[in-house]
Formats: C-alpha cells, sequence, structure tokens
C-alpha cells in the first residue's frame, strides 16, 4: 500500500479569497515504512502572505519572489501522488486550496478522483472527542517529539503527521523522524517476536528419587497427600 503524508502552507486561511499555496510538503509510505522520496517546493503565491501566516511559518514575502509557481510544478506533484492514499491533518484545508491551484493550473478533475484521502482529524475527533487534536496535541499525547517544531513547514509537518498516523492507528513503528531518545522512539519502537521451541528434559534418576522424598516429607508434614500427587504432577 502506498500512502503519501501532506501538508501544505498558505498565505492565508481562506481559499475563496484568493489566498494561495506558499509549500506543499509530502513524505511516501510503502507498507507503512519510509521509502525515503519526498516532495518538498516553496511557491511564489502572486500575493502578499497575511500577518498571521507569516507569524506561524516564518516564510517572507521577498523569500518566494524566486520560487516557482504552482502550474510549474504541477504535473510534478501530481505524478508524485496520483493513485496513493493521501494523508492530511484537517484534509479539506489542504484539498481545498490544492484543488483552486489546480484550476488555476487547467488540471482538470479535483484531487479527491485522483487519491484517496484520509483526515487524521476527523480520526482523532472519533478517538479523542471533546479534547485538543492539533498536530502539536496530538504529538504530546502519543509521545512524537515535536520539540524542533519551533514554526509551521510543511516537510517538517509532514514527518511529524506520519509518526502520529502511525501511533494512532497501530502504534507500529517510530519512523525516524521523531528523536530515537523520545518516548515515541522508545514505546512504537516495532518489536520482533521470536518463537524459540520448548525443550523437555525428563529427571535423572537421583533427580527423581530427591523429589520423591521432597514430597514424602511435605505429606508426612501436613498429614495430608501433596497437591502435586493429587493432581498427578509428581
Amino acid at each position: 500500500m502506498r500512502q503519501i503524508v501532506l501538508d501544505t502552507e498558505t498565505t492565508g486561511l481562506e481559499v475563496h479569497k484568493g489566498h494561495r499555496l506558499i509549500e506543499i510538503g509530502c513524505i511516501e509510505l510503502s507498507e507503512r515504512r519510509p521509502t525515503g522520496r519526498s516532495f518538498h517546493r516553496y511557491l511564489n503565491p502572486d500575493r502578499a502572505i497575511d500577518e498571521g501566516a507569516r507569524a506561524v511559518t516564518g516564510i517572507a514575502d521577498e523569500f518566494l519572489l524566486d520560487k516557482p509557481r504552482f502550474h510549474e510544478i504541477a504535473e510534478e506533484f501530481i505524478a508524485f501522488v496520483d493513485g496513493a492514499e493521501v494523508i492530511a491533518h484537517n484534509a479539506s484545508f489542504d484539498v481545498g486550496f490544492i484543488n483552486a491551484e489546480l484550476e488555476r493550473a487547467g488540471i482538470g478533475g479535483p484531487f479527491e478522483r485522483r487519491v484517496a484521502v484520509i483526515d487524521t482529524l476527523a480520526l482523532a475527533r472519533e478517538m479523542w472527542p471533546g479534547q485538543r487534536n492539533g498536530l502539536d496535541a496530538l504529538c504530546k499525547r502519543l509521545g512524537v517529539d515535536n520539540s524542533h517544531r519551533e514554526l509551521h513547514g510543511a516537510l517538517l509537518d509532514a514527518q511529524l503527521l506520519a509518526d502520529v498516523y502511525l501511533a494512532m492507528t497501530s502504534g507500529q513503528g517510530d519512523l525516524g523522524f521523531a528523536s530515537e531518545a523520545s518516548p515515541a522512539g522508545q514505546a512504537r519502537r516495532e518489536r520482533t517476536l521470536i518463537v524459540v521451541p520448548l525443550r523437555v528434559q525428563a529427571a535423572d534418576p537421583e533427580e527423581a528419587a530427591a523429589h520423591a522424598a521432597r514430597l514424602q516429607a511435605i505429606e508426612q508434614a501436613g498429614k495430608a497427600p501433596s497437591l502435586w500427587v493429587q493432581l498427578g504432577w509428581s
């Protein structure tokens, strides 16, 4: 099973007001293990970034001036995610912005027809109703080390979300995105079960005699047959 853990950063929160993507980060998993492949691009949105978005991402307008526009990387992005199961936190937000960019780029069909989408926010709300279920809260709850997350970043958040998703769905294996010394690295490291055939060795005559003498002493002290004899274990 091929999965893509995806996160985006934007100029603002409202796609219907013309806000744009400024960063896309993706991590590829195969059979719930990292393949080492990723997709990460900063994008020129051709508009100013809202103050709130600048504050949480640390991305300045000037930094994006020489970056590609979405239509220039659209085919590469689609090729990377096409046919995969996409995992995103508050997926409707990311998908809404991606669909708006695809439409501007003249690429037909909604994103959801190309991929299956799993929303980890909806999943978390089912598992922990009424609790805080943002990415930072989930990292804390599940022992994923996010101490290096000072600002929001699409690739970093995708890496953290990959560990969070595995912990939420099965507790299987840390991908190594979290620290090896972190609770996530310790508690969720995949274990291998080794089955060793049981070896049965009968007592030799000397051991059998000592065992019988011990049972006889127990019976004399208790003035009744020992439990071992009653159960046939002697």
